[in-house]
């Protein structure tokens, strides 16, 4: 019996994504899935008497994007319940935003926000600053996270009320940042001590179930604004896969969506994590959701010098001349932790800023293939420095490099890595044309909300023109590195699938897979390459039902 397609769109630009068939004008859609792709005759051979047809007029289609790094409920939470702000604000404006928000709060409430920028660091670091934000925000406790989203900035009420002194002991990973000549905390909670605010806001203000069941609907709903029908969080907690489970076993999950369960934590404050949370991730997997990964932090960033590098940062009066950083972890306990979770089926995605970092990740999972662990997959996440010897090896072991080209083209983090780092190597970030040329697989990630919105089209512009794609910040980083729109965007559809493990579900339009399109407003292959920016999605589609309509 003659299958007849649901849905057909014809007269259109579609670029598949599909080396098979890059290009087609009509797309057919049956049960949620992609049934062909080819000319105008599939209008006429898949027609059936229910069939809807529409005419796109010529406009441009394409598989639905892929975010392979993202943190989505802590986005949705920030737009809906917390204060935002660019991380080109100065400290007035910052303080200026906080005493509009706090005026708006009760007396015992935080503020929460972000993101104040990493060349801030220092402005902030100061009695004086932290002063200026008791001021600002009349008494209430406030917590601001950096660019980084490693690190925060709170004032004398959240001290106290996470207990922080003059006598407290640096947590594992982190550092309260002192006055140097009273002792007193500054304010500033570098990497692992932002832990001790994070914990204090959740004992004091913790979201409700369904609380947290709208952050990821509002996470979601704007993703698909911006064409992204698949994802992966970086880092969720039981909350997070509790409210995904929810979602979608009420039929409400419209993403694919891939969970990394927290193995440490020196962000987020997070608990349980490690082998408790491990332990209870299967039981909320679903339909749209699986909870295939485990996150492991090796290193830091390199603003604050917790990054790990094979060669030292510029000197400073803190870590002197030869400071390198080192990884979270040591050799064993990296491979202790990737071969355990590999035995129980689940790939690990690890953050690794340095270069140093990425090469024990890349020696770990080296010595887990040895064993005869093929079948998972690990992703270097980040990986803005490569040492060039490492390059090959990527392919060669199979981990993939989740890149997020918004947060290391020309703009306010690559300056305040400027400040660390010997100009000659903090010039040298993501080197992707030589990870492509080398075949690894490179696949793309937002990192949202460390980036200001998780628009793939800054992702691509940047990574063709290796320039700020909102013009804000003058220069070309390594241009050498530059690669193609059509590879760019492989890197944000198919790759990223595939560094998911869903690349035999989504990511190309292809017979068989799920029916995840986008329809946009201009052609990306015909405008200037500066211009891409501007691409607009007008229709976003997920599993062949409309889940987004521009205006």
């Amino acid at each position: 019996m003659a299958v007849h397609a649901d849905l057909i769109f014809t007269n259109a630009a579609a670029y598949t994504v599909d080396p098979a068939r890059p290009w087609a004008s009509s797309v057919a859609i049956h049960d949620g899935r992609v049934l062909d792709v080819g000319g105008d005759d599939l209008a006429r051979d898949l027609r059936g008497p229910s069939t809807e047809v529409r005419d796109l007029r010529g406009a441009f289609v394409m598989p639905g994007l892929v975010d392979v790094h993202v943190h989505h409920a802590l986005a949705g939470k920030a737009d809906l319940y917390e204060l935002t702000f660019s991380a080109n604000a100065g400290l007035a404006e910052i303080l200026d935003a906080v005493r509009e928000r706090a005026a708006a709060l009760g007396p015992d409430e935080w503020v929460l926000g972000g993101a104040w920028g990493s060349t801030l660091v220092e402005t902030v670091n100061r009695e004086s600053a932290r002063r200026a934000l008791d001021e600002a925000s009349g008494g209430r406790p406030v917590m601001l996270s950096d660019d980084s989203r490693h690190n925060r900035w709170v004032n004398t009420r959240a001290l106290e009320l996470a207990g922080i002194t003059a006598d407290s002991p640096d947590p594992d990973g982190g550092a309260i940042a002192r006055d140097p000549e009273s002792g007193e905390p500054t304010g500033v909670l570098l990497d692992g001590a932002s832990t001790l605010a994070e914990a204090t806001v959740r004992a004091t203000g913790a979201l409700s179930a369904e609380q947290h069941v709208r952050c990821s609907e509002r996470a979601i709903e704007m993703l698909h604004s911006y064409g992204v029908t698949a994802f992966q969080d970086a880092g969720v907690s039981v909350d997070i896969l509790r409210a995904l489970k929810s979602m979608d076993d009420g039929g409400r999950l419209d993403a694919w969506v891939v969970t990394s369960m927290l193995i440490n934590d020196p962000l987020f404050g997070f608990s349980p994590i490690g082998e408790e949370l491990i332990a209870v991730g299967d039981r909320f997997r679903s339909t749209h959701h699986r909870p295939d990964f485990v996150k492991i932090f090796l290193d830091g960033v390199p603003p604050t010098r917790s990054a790990a590098f094979l060669e030292p940062y510029l000197p400073d009066g803190k870590h002197g001349a030869d400071y390198c950083g080192s990884p979270t972890m040591t050799p064993d306990e990296l491979a202790g932790w990737l071969r355990g979770t590999a035995r129980s089926g689940l790939s690990a995605k690890v953050h690794c800023t340095g270069d140093a970092a990425v090469r024990a990740l890349l020696d770990a999972v080296a010595a887990v293939r040895t064993e005869g662990h093929v079948d998972v997959q690990y992703q270097v996440a980040h990986g803005q420095f490569v040492h060039p010897e490492d390059i090959p090896r990527f392919a060669a072991l199979d981990v993939a490099a989740d890149i997020s080209p918004y947060i290391w083209v020309p703009g306010v983090i690559p300056e305040a890595i400027a400040g660390v780092l010997p100009a000659e190597r903090a010039a040298r970030m993501q080197p992707n044309r030589a990870l492509i040329d080398a075949g690894a697989l490179v696949a793309g990630g937002s990192d949202w909300p460390v980036s200001e919105s998780p628009n793939a089209w800054e992702g691509i512009q940047g990574l063709i023109t290796r320039q700020d794609p909102t013009g804000q910040h003058p220069g070309t980083l390594w241009a050498e590195q530059a690669i193609t729109l059509a590879e760019a965007i492989e890197v944000f559809t198919l790759n990223g699938a595939v560094a998911m493990g869903l690349g035999t579900v989504t990511g190309s339009l292809r017979p068989g897979k799920s029916a995840d399109l986008i329809v946009t407003d201009q052609n990306p292959f015909e405008v200037d390459p500066m211009s891409i920016i501007g691409t607009r999605v007008t229709e976003t589609w997920f599993a062949g039902r409309q889940v987004f309509e521009a205006g």
